[in-house]
């Protein structure tokens, strides 16, 4: 098979498998998505959903955000992981959306970036689902699946998310990325797997994973 003829096969599978995934970080508007997303760095979702319901019952927009002090929110997201650099991350990113863009959540990928705790990857994420923009968000999960399955080299999450993007149409991109997460939980975990058993991987997957 070719990697086009690959990409088709695993683009078939997935919509028949997951035709209509959920957004798994639980969020009311592009604010508490970014900042839910800023909380999954190194943290499972799940923990993620847990731990947002505390944190926007006190602040739910950049305005109430930025009147905790970084250490209030920094005890409320303690399960999440890495709770100092996120803290002031997340209150940084507040008080520049309050100061520069009215509270509002900028639909940019250069404005995205430039906030505090925001890289390409989170403001990908931000620019897909909350705005609808094509994007095609390459987390670690999908770096490993995707050169489990041949279709990049691994050498980089960046070459991975260009591989990708020239193998699938740019209107699938959004769908892929949450179809990718979903098969990775199910089927394709990092340990543990079972190639044979994998309805991706027994048919285009390297000999050697």
């Amino acid at each position: 098979m070719t990697k086009k003829q690959k990409a088709e096969f695993v683009q078939a599978t997935l919509n028949k498998l997951y035709p209509n995934p959920d957004i798994p970080l639980q969020h009311k508007d592009p604010y508490t998505l970014l900042i839910a997303v800023v909380l999954s760095a190194q943290c499972t979702d799940e923990r993620v959903n847990k731990i947002t319901p505390k944190l926007f019952a006190l602040a739910d927009n950049p305005h109430d955000m930025i009147k905790l002090s970084v250490e209030t929110i920094k005890e409320i997201i303690l399960p999440c992981g890495l709770s100092p650099m996120k803290s002031k991350g997340i209150f940084g990113l507040s008080k520049i959306l309050v100061e520069q863009y009215d509270g509002k959540v900028p639909a940019s990928f250069e404005a995205l970036e430039a906030l505090p705790s925001v890289g390409h990857k989170t403001a990908s994420v931000v620019m897909t689902q909350a705005f609808g923009v094509p994007a095609f968000p390459v987390d670690t999960h999908i770096h490993r699946l995707a050169w489990r399955w041949t279709l990049s080299n691994g050498k980089s999450v960046e070459q991975t998310e260009r591989d990708l993007k020239r193998l699938f149409p740019e209107a699938s991109w959004n769908l892929l990325h949450l179809q990718i997460i979903y098969f990775g939980r199910a089927y394709c975990p990092a340990r543990g797997h079972d190639p044979t058993k994998c309805p991706i991987c027994s048919i285009i997957g390297r000999k050697n994973q």
